[in-house]
């Protein structure tokens, strides 16, 4: 069965882990480090995981930080952005009602990636 999962890079992944967990919810769920460095980190929120680790000067080229986006669908995203904001997340777009029928704001990582959240999920 397929899965995907977003994978980011950060040049403090560190700090990205600390913001995305503090303000987001994420878990850490596994934690490599290679001299110091967080060679590959695995977070979790719910049921869902993403990938990440610290861009390296020899690969700063090949695989740069950020930015991407990516959407997140929960289920209390009032609860979420009063905790994003209370955390000192970037807030890019505050909480908004859209015609298709997601309530959802939209926050910036240390990389310049954008995290949507939203009630929006996509039905078979």
């Amino acid at each position: 069965m397929p899965t995907i999962i977003p994978t980011f890079r950060y040049d403090d992944a560190r700090a990205a882990i600390t913001l995305l967990c503090e303000a987001f919810g994420f878990e850490e769920h596994a934690v490599h480090e290679d001299g110091g460095v967080i060679a590959h980190a695995e977070l979790k929120l719910g049921d869902a995981y993403i990938m990440l680790g610290q861009t390296r000067d020899e690969n700063r080229e090949r695989v740069p930080a950020g930015p991407s986006s990516v959407y997140v669908v929960v289920e209390d995203v009032d609860a979420l952005h009063a905790r994003a904001v209370a955390a000192g997340a970037e807030i890019m777009e505050g909480l908004t009602e859209r015609d298709y029928g997601s309530r959802e704001f939209a926050a910036r990582d240390p990389a310049g990636n954008v995290w949507w959240f939203g009630t929006y999920a996509p039905q078979d």
